[in-house]
């Protein structure tokens, strides 16, 4: 439906292909979503000031691309809302775990990725621990959390190992919390952005889901084989691997949670399907939670972090920026001209019409 001034966006709309050259963010195999967030961060790198980066094609021939970044404003930290942020992004990468996948040119220089998405969102939380005991509390009210004690980055419990998943299998984020008596829980996270839950999958699945999938009492139909394929392979993984670690008694409780953009209709629509497979949880699996990005930001405000919500609403949620451009864009094509009269109107036709 057509937006309303004053009424909440209903849907994004289809942005005319003059607008995505203009910003150069024309890519041919853009979702509706995804061609929106990446206009969406082009206008937001060119009101920063930012200079914008290439990319090199297969041919060997380099293209500007409005989403991303120079190689100099990547080098200084520019795709983090501050310095603080993209200082512990630096360090989680000298730092990171054995045997994680951190992709630096994604992190450091595509403005579009759900990877510096992360460190935006739970670096304010990572400085703070309770205000991100209040965050997590406001958007899993469910969860006893008394207060949080870790956030880290791009985790595993255990890769590789066989207790476990087996593979590489991580947490874009995790978060350890205590509960009001004193037992320690893990809430990890996997964050979307503009991805579609359709992204290069493995292969195939490790053996060893199939003994978790079985044993874990997650699903109606364990061996159902929709949950080891996109669009839900990736969450069954993750699932899983938080089920794992409370199995192996790593943590009294976990969770596994999906934070991705209330207008990403494949991922919501990807998440409405998984739930559908998932049993009703017990005390002794792993609960799954769907949450919106803008239920995090609108969180993040409430705690008290204004200044980082209202910088995280205008990086990655101010489709009114979008729907400015894409009016002005159809604005343009406004010109005044008229249908000719015809040279008789037939009043014994439109009698009988009537």
């Amino acid at each position: 439906m057509t937006p309303e001034p004053g009424h909440a966006i209903g849907q994004l709309p289809l942005v005319p292909d003059e607008l995505l050259k203009a910003h150069f963010v024309q890519e041919k195999f853009d979702t509706r979503f995804r061609a929106c967030a990446r206009l969406l961060q082009a206008l937001w790198r060119e009101r920063q000031g930012l200079p914008i980066g290439s990319f090199q094609g297969r041919d060997g021939r380099k293209r500007k691309v409005g989403s991303l970044l120079s190689t100099c404003a990547a080098a200084v930290g520019r795709n983090f809302l501050g310095p603080a942020v993209a200082h512990l992004a630096r360090r989680e990468v000298i730092y990171q775990e054995a045997g994680a996948l951190i992709d630096r040119q994604r992190l450091y220089s595509n403005l579009l990725s759900s990877m510096p998405l992360a460190f935006n969102l739970f670096a304010p939380l990572r400085f703070d621990l309770p205000l991100a005991a209040k965050v997590m509390r406001a958007i899993a009210p469910t969860i006893d959390i008394a207060a949080v004690r870790h956030v880290w980055f791009e985790h595993s419990p255990g890769r590789r190992e066989a207790d476990l998943t087996g593979d590489r299998t991580a947490f874009d984020v995790a978060v350890v919390y205590e509960r009001s008596d004193g037992a320690a829980g893990l809430i990890g996270i996997e964050v979307k952005y503009s991805e579609s839950l359709t992204e290069p999958a493995p292969a195939e699945l490790n053996p060893r889901y199939d003994e978790l999938a079985q044993a874990s009492g997650l699903f109606k139909e364990p061996m159902h084989a929709a949950l080891r394929v996109n669009p839900l392979q990736q969450l069954f993984r993750e699932h899983l691997l938080a089920q794992a670690a409370m199995m192996r008694g790593d943590w009294l409780e976990t969770h596994f949670v999906l934070l991705a953009p209330r207008h990403n209709v494949n991922v919501q629509q990807g998440a409405d399907l998984y739930r559908k497979f998932l049993s009703s949880p017990g005390a002794s699996q792993a609960s799954f939670l769907n949450v919106e990005l803008e239920q995090f930001v609108e969180a993040l405000g409430w705690a008290g972090a204004r200044d980082e919500a209202y910088a995280l609403f205008d990086r990655y949620l101010n489709w009114g920026t979008v729907i400015e451009a894409v009016e002005t864009c159809l604005r343009a094509k406004i010109e005044d001209w008229h249908i000719a009269p015809p040279p008789s109107a037939p009043l014994t036709l439109i009698g009988k019409a009537a």
